[in-house]
């Protein structure tokens, strides 16, 4: 039995902590998995990411992205570490106020326009 390849995304990517987890856990079970899209814009994580996994599409802000024009055939995950020091003790928790606390309605418009079969 062949099993499929799964197709996802990567959100607020940092440097694919959370795509090796991701990626493992299927290969673990012999599904391939093929990233269509990343999103980061810090230039370390940028570079971290190109070391890693080589060049594949950074759409760089995701807030500058149309969820509905997202050029990629449909895909089967979203993935998606959205900064939290707004709303951590390790930040300043100002939530809403800071910028990056509205990061995750980015995930959200993306979630309703494609409805992966996860998240």
């Amino acid at each position: 039995m062949i099993k499929q390849s799964i197709k996802f995304i990567d959100l607020f990517a940092g440097m694919g902590g959370l795509r090796l987890g991701f990626e493992q856990a299927f290969h673990a079970q012999g599904y391939t998995t093929e990233c269509l899209l990343t999103s980061e814009i810090k230039p370390h994580a940028c570079e971290a990411l190109r070391q890693n996994f080589g060049n594949e599409f950074n759409v760089g802000d995701i807030t500058k992205l149309d969820e509905a024009c997202i050029p990629l055939p449909d895909f089967d995950y979203l993935l998606g570490g959205f900064p939290c020091q707004p709303f951590s003790t390790g930040g300043k928790r100002q939530g809403f106020l800071d910028t990056r606390g509205t990061l995750f309605f980015e995930i959200e418009k993306i979630l309703r326009t494609k409805k992966p079969q996860g998240f």
